[in-house]
């Protein structure tokens, strides 16, 4: 695994369950509320119109209204960053943009 997974690992994931999220919904190494939160994430991230009351309310099964908020946020954080980093060419952290944001005159 690469550093990008360090804050990960510092919040207690193990490599085993960074390798195992992709097929989360299979693994036994994630509790059903994590699950409920990947889901959350996954719709978040994809075709965010399909989250309905019945999305909201699996997450409410384990997290308070205070916590999907912030579950949320975090996520609209992460996904709009995610978008910014594909649509300006960004591949790494500290690397530099191809995009040229000087001034250039209009013709």
């Amino acid at each position: 695994m690469t550093a990008v997974y360090a804050s990960a690992r510092h919040q207690g994931l193990t490599d085993d369950m960074i390798a195992a999220l992709p097929d989360f919904e299979n693994s036994t190494l994630f509790t059903p509320a994590e699950k409920a939160a990947f889901r959350f994430a996954d719709s978040m991230a994809g075709d965010f119109h399909s989250i309905d009351k019945q999305r909201i309310d699996d997450l409410a099964q384990y997290y308070t209204e205070p916590e999907i908020m912030a579950l949320g946020w975090r996520m609209a954080i992460f996904v709009g960053y995610g978008r910014l980093v594909w649509a300006t060419g960004l591949q790494s952290v500290g690397g530099l943009c191809p995009l040229s944001f000087a001034h250039e005159e209009m013709h």
